[in-house]
């Protein structure tokens, strides 16, 4: 992406109080194309931070590390260019050093980068690099990229995550390293130095030595060699890391004094020093869960580990009166005292209780109901081919389904093809049983997809609900 160019000030104004090297313009940069809202990008974070809370050990609020974090994430915020995203800053209780960012604004950095850090000016690179993914729009953009099976990747664990419009499959993928699970996390080189070039600007405002970014970086390049630390690993190092920074920060009109440490930091660093941080393999083993789970931070979206999601009991009769959704290529009809949620791309559709509900009250899982969404295969030619990597990307998201019989489907003079899938760990360990029916767009080489979901003991009782449901669809 081709940077714009914004000017610090008037030029005379600018020749006159600067030397003749710093008469330059800041780079601007604009965020990635993409068609989320704010809105859908901040659910999407909120989705994706259910993931690291299950899956690494977050300090809770009261914790001083994570009101150190906060004030100085703060501090940084307030000179994030920009849409104004709900920042919030969080420490992860993880030994690697490593900081990641998530849509939306949630910042999360691990203690064992607090411990690494010799001052305050370079964690506040660290963060302000991580503010840059979120202002730029990096992981939503590579979300997409990456998107294969879309919001319905976790059939049993969407509910809250359909809302988002057609760019959660990742938030359950392979990982960013031993994290969460957040692959779209990883970044290019070429995001790499855009958040470079971004977040050197937002510590020069906020006051700090705009150097101290790269100078972190280079001792972590050192000491554990190109993408020997996880935080390397997951933030490749676009190369003349140092050199494009000094010559972004000969653009800005020298500061008598730039702070490089505080009070507070040497306080904090101080006080982590000693604190035991969980290596990768401890939080991938989940020991951690046992030894110290989880503490409600105050957004509500931390919740203790092994929380199992409670429903009511759905209601599996229908109302005489159907109603029509409208979506995108397609219409169907679905019972009248069902609820529609999401867009014309990924949708939902299910009954009163039809959808968990967490010990909290949050939006859990899809217990009764259908999921739509389309699926970009590897062999767009070949039906029965496109079928079997979506139904390897939704298993590999939810362990212990198994295919079984397949069938042809015909769908408004489209040929469709189904396959009924059992899980008897799905639902709480209760059984699950998903019906899955694919088709070909016209005029694309996406599938469009419905997984018809419910209990393995109720299932036959809804089928004929989403027989019904399918006969009225029409594919345009």
């Amino acid at each position: 992406m081709l940077p714009k160019i914004k000017g610090q000030f008037p030029l005379l104004l600018l020749a006159f109080l600067a030397p003749a090297q710093f008469c330059h313009a800041r780079v601007e940069l604009m965020p990635c194309k993409n068609n989320f809202t704010p809105e859908q990008q901040i659910q999407l974070g909120q989705k994706a931070a259910q993931q690291v809370y299950a899956q690494m050990p977050v300090l809770p609020d009261s914790n001083p590390a994570s009101q150190y974090i906060q004030q100085l994430g703060r501090k940084l915020a307030a000179q994030a260019p920009g849409y104004k995203w709900p920042y919030n800053f969080r420490v992860a209780n993880v030994a690697e050093i490593n900081a990641f960012a998530l849509p939306g604004g949630t910042v999360f950095v691990n203690l064992g980068t607090i411990q690494a850090a010799t001052n305050e000016a370079q964690l506040a690179g660290v963060m302000a690099h991580e503010l840059s993914h979120v202002v730029l729009q990096h992981s939503v953009c590579n979300a997409v990229k990456q998107q294969k099976v879309g919001l319905i990747a976790g059939i049993g664990q969407i509910a809250a995550g359909v809302l988002l419009g057609g760019a959660g499959g990742e938030v359950v993928g392979q990982g960013i390293g031993m994290t969460a699970g957040l692959g779209f996390l990883k970044m290019s080189r070429g995001a790499e130095r855009q958040a470079d070039l971004l977040g050197v600007g937002i510590m020069y405002d906020a006051g700090y030595d705009p150097r101290a970014m790269s100078q972190f970086f280079e001792i972590l390049q050192s000491k554990y060699g190109a993408g020997g630390s996880q935080f390397l690993s997951d933030h490749p190092n676009p190369g003349n890391r140092s050199e494009y920074i000094d010559k972004e920060v000969a653009t800005f009109v020298p500061k008598p004094n730039y702070v490089s440490t505080t009070p507070a930091f040497t306080n904090i660093h101080s006080r982590v020093a000693g604190m035991h941080a969980y290596t990768a393999k401890e939080v991938s083993s989940g020991a951690w869960k046992s030894q110290s789970p989880n503490q409600t931070v105050d957004t509500g979206i931390n919740q203790p580990a092994g929380t199992a999601a409670t429903a009511t009991p759905a209601d599996m009769n229908t109302s005489d009166s159907w109603k029509t959704f409208q979506g995108s290529g397609y219409s169907i009809e679905i019972p009248g005292n069902w609820q529609a949620y999401g867009n014309e791309s990924a949708a939902m559709f299910a009954p009163p209780g039809g959808i968990g509900r967490s010990a909290d009250g949050r939006a859990g899982g899809v217990i009764y109901g259908a999921l739509t969404d389309r699926y970009q295969p590897q062999n767009s030619g070949n039906l029965d081919a496109a079928l079997d990597g979506l139904i390897e990307d939704i298993a590999r998201d939810n362990p212990g389904l198994t295919p079984g019989n397949r069938g042809d489907v015909s769908l408004s003079g489209v040929s469709a093809r189904s396959v009924e899938c059992n899980n008897p760990s799905g639902n709480n360990g209760k059984g699950e049983h998903d019906w899955i029916v694919a088709f070909p767009q016209r005029n694309s080489s996406l599938l469009r997809y419905f997984v018809f979901v419910a209990p393995t003991p109720d299932f036959e009782r809804m089928r004929p609900i989403f027989s019904r449901m399918l006969q009225t669809l029409n594919v345009r």
